[in-house]
């Protein structure tokens, strides 16, 4: 008789991991978005104002903010931390509605901005997504 229990932990700690992987590469990503949007933001300023809102650069803010919350929680979740892996997950829900809310705003971002919008939610959505499955695969393991 074969132990499977052994070779079933062991599947789920590599999902787990290969999971965690992507979640760090999905956060650089973001961050490089999140640089990008400011980057845009402070051209346009210069070249396009009606394109660099008040609202627009409130957004990128935030944006920016999460830019730097993000990888810190990555990085505890990757040493093991269940609450920094509860802080993925909460912040990339969060991060979902309200992108996808903001997009639907009418008239108060540029279009621009609304596409980033779009982008940064379907990246927090694949997150969630991600993040969840490694405290599943965590949770089977344990």
């Amino acid at each position: 008789m074969v132990n499977s229990a052994g070779r079933d932990a062991f599947a789920s700690v590599s999902l787990a991991s290969a999971s965690l992987s992507r979640v760090k590469q999905l956060v650089a990503a973001y961050v490089v978005v999140a640089l990008g949007t400011l980057v845009t933001l402070a051209v346009l300023a210069t070249t396009a104002p009606h394109l660099a809102t008040d609202e627009a650069w409130g957004h990128a803010v935030i944006v920016a903010v999460f830019a730097i919350v993000l990888p810190l929680r990555t990085r505890a979740a990757l040493r093991g931390s269940p609450s920094g892996l509860r802080a993925l997950t909460v912040i990339g829900g969060v991060l979902l509605v309200v992108n996808l809310l903001e997009a639907a705003l009418p008239g108060t971002f540029p279009a621009w901005m609304r596409a980033e919008m779009l982008v940064i939610a379907a990246m927090m959505l694949t997150l969630v997504i991600l993040s969840v499955r490694v405290r599943r695969d965590r949770r089977t393991v344990a």
